[in-house]
Formats: C-alpha cells, sequence, structure tokens
C-alpha cells in the first residue's frame, strides 16, 4: 500500500487509537515515524514505542500510548507542515501553541527536535507536526 503522506497516517492512527482507548497502535515502520516518536517519548506523550520485525520487508511500529487517569496524554495531535504546503520556521520564530502547554516537532538539520530543543539549539526547520 502506497501512502502519500506518512507522517499524516502515523498521526491519525494515534488520534484514532486515544479516541478509541486502546493501549498501543501499530503502523508501517520508517526511520522518520522513529525519530518522531523518540520527541513524543522525551516530551511525555507516549509511553514509547518498538520495532517489530515479524516480516522483513515490512517492519512496523507498536506504539504503546499513555494515558492518567482514563484520559489521553495528547488531548490534540495535528499535521501542521503537508506535502502540498510545506510551513518553514526561523529559529527566531518557532510557533508556540497553547502558550507553551504544547509542542511542536521540527525537522531541523540536526534530526527531529521539539520547538524548545530546537530554540535552545538555535536551529530552525520544518514544522511537522504540533501536540497538546
Amino acid at each position: 500500500m502506497s501512502l502519500n503522506d506518512p507522517i499524516g497516517d502515523l498521526i491519525t492512527r494515534i488520534r484514532n487509537a486515544q479516541t478509541a482507548r486502546k493501549t498501543s497502535v501499530s503502523a508501517p515502520s520508517s526511520r522518520l515515524k522513529a525519530a518522531l516518536l523518540d520527541v513524543c517519548t522525551r516530551e511525555g506523550y507516549i509511553h514509547g514505542y518498538k520495532i517489530l520485525k515479524n516480516n522483513p520487508q515490512k517492519p512496523n511500529i507498536k506504539v504503546s500510548l499513555k494515558y492518567a487517569n482514563n484520559t489521553p496524554a495528547i488531548s490534540e495531535i495535528r499535521r501542521v507542515s503537508k506535502p502540498g504546503r510545506r510551513i518553514y520556521a526561523k529559529a527566531s520564530n518557532i510557533p508556540r501553541f497553547y502558550n507553551n502547554l504544547g509542542i511542536a516537532v521540527l525537522s531541523t538539520p540536526l534530526g527531529l527536535l521539539s520547538d524548545a530543543e530546537a530554540r535552545k539549539q538555535n536551529v530552525g526547520g520544518e514544522v511537522l507536526c504540533q501536540i497538546f
């Protein structure tokens, strides 16, 4: 199955799984998705993830979702930069979401970083998604 927007697909799978109160969700694997999930784990939005190599040609990622008092840790996850419209931000203009309660995930020359990490390292890049 060919996907035009694999990051958008992963975000939608996470959003749908948390709406259905699932404990985990599976998606096709890639290094970009693993880097995005690393940022989510560092920021405390998910428990973690594991790469399953049941089929060597098509490995999957299993994401362990996080809940607090039966409420999802991620109340909103949204794709910002899309394949048809890329959104870039300079280090000085990185957007802030929900008065710094949410994060933005940026693709920078140093890899995928949260908005706070990008500001600290003074790098800009493509704003992939926002999480609250």
